[in-house]
């Protein structure tokens, strides 16, 4: 491979690196060519980019990063895919599909600004919640109260009553 074709392939890596602001590095060693191809559909379909990449490469693209990466170094090693995501725990969740097989193997993680390395992180990274999950949370938590209120009203029930009924659930 010609030095100018790395050097846009590293660049193209740290674009990538900027681009999504989660990734995890995954062991693809012993997946066939249908194997491969049912891994990047599932990829597409949830929104994952997936690149596989020469070791060498990944690293000198973490290494011009803003972002210090070294504790992903040690990871780089045997066949190496990158699966970059919006989404911190997407990948997470499709790679559980895959444990029994132990093919595709999680080898590390940068998500929600946290390193994960390990395959025994994966569990980690499935509980991680979106942003869109915890808005939905907190939102939840917010009409709580006001359901009861309005189911309160809409029982026929007086707000006098409904305030004393609140009051001594607190006490």
């Amino acid at each position: 491979m010609k030095k100018e074709l790395k050097d846009t392939i590293v660049v193209e890596l740290g674009e990538k690196l900027k681009e999504y602001p989660h990734f995890y590095l995954v062991d693809i060693a012993g997946l066939n060519a249908e194997q491969t191809s049912d891994l990047r559909r599932k990829c597409f379909k949830n929104e994952i980019k997936m690149v596989v990449v020469k070791n060498t490469l990944l690293h000198k693209a973490f290494e011009a990063s803003d972002i210090d990466f070294s504790e992903l170094y040690g990871s780089l090693k045997g066949s190496t895919a990158v699966m970059f995501t919006q989404t911190a725990n997407v990948p997470a969740k499709l790679l559980k599909e895959y444990k029994k097989e132990g093919i595709p193997a999680l080898k590390a993680a940068y998500a929600e600004e946290g390193f994960f390395v390990g395959a025994d992180k994966l569990d980690e990274l499935v509980a991680i919640k979106s942003k869109n999950e915890l808005i939905a949370d907190v939102v939840a938590l917010l009409q709580s109260p006001i359901k009861t209120v309005v189911s309160g009203l809409n029982a026929g029930g007086k707000i006098h009553g409904l305030l004393d009924a609140i009051a001594e659930r607190n006490k």
